[in-house]
């Protein structure tokens, strides 16, 4: 049995790029530096009552923030390493990101950091952190807060007053300040008031038990496009699917099908997708719908999935799906042990 944290340390802000601290620059905004000083400096607009409530924290910027639209499974790979270096030296962690990807990276360090006995919260902002009336200065005050709390023990996206389970959650919006949602899952908490709430029931700590498993993996060998993802569209040819899967850089993929889980009658396409499972290509399908979970064979057009060998991602979101995916090609698995881990829920995401 290992220790929880210690809620009077400081939590540990990481910085990695993203709107929230871009500032205005020759081609239009781009990742600025000095964010300790500015993150400090803006929270000084809060009510003096507020700003004496905030948990003391610390702040680490990386040495090259990024636009998150530019990550890759590598930075998710790094970023987890930080993470799982100095996690035990503070009551939590708070990952300041770009809103484009931040999905994807909160799925990939949920796999990564199985078990985390205390919170690991990303968020970021709509707008600058100096912007007028910018959200960021919201968003990372409720992140703060939530990082002290010691009943969220996993890895969640604070966000517009909501916190969601980091692998159930999708970027839902271009513009508005509510730009996250988790349509197959209830938030885990939210902000009321002044005071940030976390509903019981609904956390990993509720369900799993038992001392971090971290698996920290070389993600590079998958890092020249070994994941694919590929949506079904009307008309789509079996050469087409073919030209994706056939490659043999390609190790898995995720394929959005239609509906409750179908897809076009045709024998060509599911001899394609029979010949890249069979040869240990690990491909999952979930719905285009991002509402509601596939279930293979309720539909005649849907059988094929089943008889090619694909696995159901029942409701999990492409993001959650695409990082399980590169997170178990990774390692050194037999094939049927990928499969079936694939199959079962790891930390909430399915």
């Amino acid at each position: 049995m290992t220790a929880g944290p210690d809620l009077d340390a400081p939590v540990l802000v990481i910085y990695t790029g993203g709107t929230l601290g871009m500032l205005p620059g020759p081609r239009g905004l781009a990742p600025g530096h000095d964010i300790e000083a500015r993150l400090r400096r803006a929270l000084t607009t809060l009510p003096p009552a507020r700003q004496a409530s905030l948990p003391a924290f610390e702040v680490l910027e990386t040495d090259r923030p990024i636009d998150s639209s530019s990550a890759t499974p590598e930075h998710w790979q790094a970023l987890a390493a930080r993470v799982a270096g100095c996690h035990r030296r503070h009551a939590g962690i708070v990952i300041l990101h770009g809103t484009d990807t931040l999905a994807w990276t909160a799925s990939s360090l949920a796999f990564q950091l199985q078990g985390i006995d205390r919170p690991v919260i990303l968020t970021g902002a709509m707008h600058p952190l100096e912007a007028e009336a910018s959200d960021a200065i919201a968003n990372v005050e409720d992140a703060l807060r939530f990082a002290v709390t010691a009943r969220l023990k996993e890895v969640a996206i604070c966000f517009a007053g909501k916190l969601l389970r980091g692998c159930r959650t999708r970027k839902w919006q271009t513009r508005d300040a509510m730009a996250f949602a988790s349509p197959n899952l209830t938030p885990l908490g939210e902000r009321v008031d002044e005071e940030v709430v976390l509903y019981p029931g609904r956390g990993l700590a509720d369900h799993q038990r038992g001392a971090p498993r971290f698996e920290l993996i070389d993600y590079a060998p998958l890092a020249a496009g070994g994941v694919v993802r590929l949506a079904l569209w009307p008309g789509l040819q079996a050469w087409q699917v073919e030209a994706w899967l056939d490659d043999e850089r390609v190790k898995g993929a995720v394929l959005e099908v239609w509906g409750g889980g179908n897809l076009p009658d045709d024998p060509a396409l599911i001899g394609a997708l029979a010949r890249a499972s069979g040869e240990g290509k690990l491909l999952a399908a979930l719905s285009q719908c991002p509402f509601g979970p596939v279930a293979f064979g309720g539909y005649a057009a849907g059988q094929g999935l089943s008889d090619a060998g694909v696995l159901s991602a029942e409701d999990m979101t492409p993001e959650a799906t695409f990082a399980k995916l590169v997170h178990l090609l990774a390692q050194p698995l037999e094939e049927s042990e990928r499969r079936r881990r694939f199959l079962t829920p790891l930390v909430g995401e399915r």
